[in-house]
Order: structure tokens, then sequence, then C-alpha cells
């Protein structure tokens, strides 16, 4: 492929003028640099996937290549830093192609920062097209999953002290189009800002935020129109002993055209790892729950909007979306070899409100799912295993037997199966 023989082309013929290139990190421009350097590099993520009944049988199955390519400059010097990176995605054989599946030669990342000492601690400003994964990105996120990934045209602040951190940006999200290169635009129709705090504790970290998300244009099962919704996130994150846990609890509040948005979430993952057994096993609990809308026509929206999630919070083949569902997943993860890591997984769902939709990613409602069936959503079992091969090649397989429930066969929907083969190179 084209793709490919420019990225073969590019490994030998780019140099990298710092010292020593630094860990890969998913975020290229996270990367630990010396104070004065130029590196160039790059990024191919290739993932096969297939699919029976894909969307419960409301699509036929099917079987494609996604394609993501990026290569970036950074270079930093005394305390700036100015990054770019473009990127060709490209979703071959896929029947259904989405503004998160392809992006033909286009702009991604292009920020200019700064990083200082002030007030007795470090602060740090960027201002351009970057991105910011917040937390366990359940609900705000740099869109991994998908072959798009989300930026922002923003401007970031951020200030740390000790076991104290203050950070915030006000930004336009990128909204992707795929009719010519670098036609990817932003504007004041879209906006989302945030201010955050953190502190560290005990084993752990407690953050909270409240952010804002309006746009011009906004629909929903029980309500059109402008929205503004406000969001106010509280996260535990921490680890003793054998136990690790991450929990976090979102209320959001607003308007969407002449109807009130009342909506909240919370999930929580809690794990135990059993480091005096062979492999390491770690015992995995998951639990998810998001609130929908109850009473249609009462004027209130009750659905959960999760904003920008990463698509690949459950799993990878991204059936569902973070509205209107409790979720429950117990787990078991074991490291049989140095690299490889194999998880594997039961899960069941269920909605809140069956007068509301089953909701797929990242945010859209399957037609007929409303008002029809009961609260079961259904089962799957996931398997997954991940290996680094070295510290710049690493490999993904997953796969996904969702059993449907009453409510998705209520609308004509059937079992569903996935797989993946992912391989992903950093340079």
């Amino acid at each position: 492929m084209r793709t490919l023989a420019a990225a073969a082309l590019v490994l030998v013929a780019i140099p990298a003028f710092a010292a020593e290139r630094p860990a890969i990190k998913v975020n290229r421009w996270q990367e630990d640099r010396s104070d004065t350097s130029l590196t160039l590099g790059l990024t191919l993520r290739e993932r096969i996937e297939t699919g029976d009944a894909a969307s419960f049988g409301g699509e036929p199955s099917d079987a494609s290549l996604s394609q993501r390519f990026q290569v970036h400059a950074d270079a930093r010097r005394g305390g700036w830093q100015g990054f770019v990176q473009v990127e060709d995605v490209r979703a071959f054989g896929r029947r259904d192609i989405g503004p998160a599946d392809q992006n033909r030669l286009d702009l991604r990342l292009a920020f200019v920062g700064y990083e200082s000492e002030v007030w007795g601690g470090k602060a740090n400003v960027r201002v351009g097209r970057q991105d910011f994964p917040i937390d366990q990105q359940r609900f705000l996120s740099a869109r991994d999953g998908p072959g798009v990934r989300q930026s922002f045209d923003a401007v970031w602040a951020d200030w740390s002290r000790g076991d104290w951190k203050l950070a915030g940006f006000v930004s336009q999200p990128v909204q992707y189009h795929d009719r010519e290169a670098f036609d990817d635009t932003s504007s004041g129709n879209v906006r989302l800002d945030l201010i955050r705090v953190e502190r560290k504790a005990p084993g752990g970290a407690v953050s909270a935020y409240a952010a804002r998300f309006a746009r011009s244009t906004a629909r929903y099962v029980d309500a059109v129109g402008e929205e503004d919704r406000q969001a106010y996130d509280l996260r535990y994150l921490g680890a003793a002993g054998a136990l690790d846990w991450d929990l976090e609890a979102m209320v959001q509040r607003g308007d969407v055209g002449a109807s009130d948005a009342r909506a909240w979430a919370a999930g929580g993952r809690i794990g135990w790892t059993l480091k005096a057994l062979a492999w390491k096993p770690r015992l995995g609990f998951q639990v998810d729950t998001a609130s929908g809308d109850a009473r249609p026509g009462d004027g209130r929206v009750g659905t959960f909007d999760p904003l920008y999630p990463n698509a690949a919070y459950f799993t990878r083949a991204a059936y569902t979306g973070y509205a209107n569902l409790v979720h429950v997943k117990p787990s078991v993860t074991v490291t049989p070899a140095k690299g490889l890591a194999v998880t594997a997984a039961l899960a069941g769902q269920w909605r809140r409100e069956t007068t509301d939709a089953i909701y797929a990613q990242p945010f859209i409602p399957l037609s007929g799912t409303a008002g029809r069936g009961g609260r079961w959503t259904g089962a799957y079992a996931h398997l997954r295993a991940d290996y680094a091969f070295n510290p710049s090649l690493t490999g993904t397989i997953e796969a996904v037997h969702y059993e449907a429930g009453s409510a998705l066969r209520a609308s004509g929907r059937d079992d569903s199966d996935y797989l993946g083969v992912e391989l992903k190179y950093g340079w």
C-alpha cells in the first residue's frame, strides 16, 4: 500500500537530532526529551477487524482494515516546545465510514507550549491544536480506539506544586471531514471548556473538574435544539498492596432546546493482584451505570452524554455506549510471559430506563429500541491478549461474543461477534 511504502521510506530517510530517543508514549508530544532537541518520528497502526452480524444484526457481516499513519516533528529549546503532527487514516473495506473512521491527509496536532517556574511550582501553557485525555477517559479522551483520534483547537494551562495540580482549557473540538486533504475545522458551534484540580493522596490521587459543553444543534430521543451542558466530575484513583481501584462519578446539568438536562453516571474498576502466584493473576471487577430518559415529553432530558469517550472502554468491539446502562464485568488478567498480558471476562448489561434507547458508540440511539423490550440488553464474553515485541512494536488480539438480550431482540436485533488483530509501531 502507498502509506506503508511511505512509512518505510520515512523510517530510512528521517534523522533524529536528539541525543537519545525517549520511551514511546501514546501521546507522542508527552515524551521526555532534552531541553534542546529536534526529533522527527512516526506512528503506524494497522488493525484488521471482522464482525458477524455487526451492530447486533443491524448491519451485514464484514471485514475491514483500519490504517493510521502519523508523522510528527517535536522541537524543544529551553522551556519552549513546538509540536506538529500530520496524519493519514484509511478504512479499507468498511461499508459505513464515519468521521471517526477515516481522515485522509490532515493536520492532527500543531501547538506551541512553554514551561517555567511560577510561584514555587511548574507552569505549562499550550496554544494550538492539541489533545488532552482526562483521567480514565470514560467521559473525555483522545479517542484512541477508532482510527481518527480527537483533537481540540485550544488554550491549555496547568500549574503544579507539591501534591497539588491545577489545570484548565478553553477549546473548540475539531470536526472531522474526509472530502479533501486538510479540510478539518473547528468553530464556536461546538465548545468544551474545563477546569480541574488534583491532589495526591496516600497511595493515589483525588481529582475533580467542572466542564461546559455547548453545541448549536443537538438531537436526543426526547429533545432537539441548542445544547448547553455543565458537567461536574469526581475521581479517586489509588493502590494499596495487592489492591488497586479507580472510582469516578459525574453529574450533568443544563439545557437542550426547551428541555432541561439532568443526567449522571458513575464507574468503578477494582482489582486484586495475586503476586505470589505464577503469572501474577489480577482479579478485576468493573461496574458502570449511566442515567437514561425516564419520561418522554416531560421537558427533561435524563440521558447521560458521555462527551468524548474513548470508544474502547468496554471492548474494542464498541457495541454499546456509556448512556442509559448498567454494566457489570468480572475479569481475570494473567502475565504468562514477559511483555504478554491476557485478559478474560464475562459481562452483563441492562438499560436503566426502558423508555429510552440502547446506545451504540459513541452516542447513537439504536432505532426501534426506545420503549420496546425489557431492561436486559445482553451479555458478552471478552478475550484479549496484548504483547510488547519490543519498545517500538506492540500487538493486540481481541475477540468478543455478544449474546443479545430481550431489549435488543424486541427491535429485531441478534447476537454479534467481533475479532480484531492490531499491530502498532512507533519510531
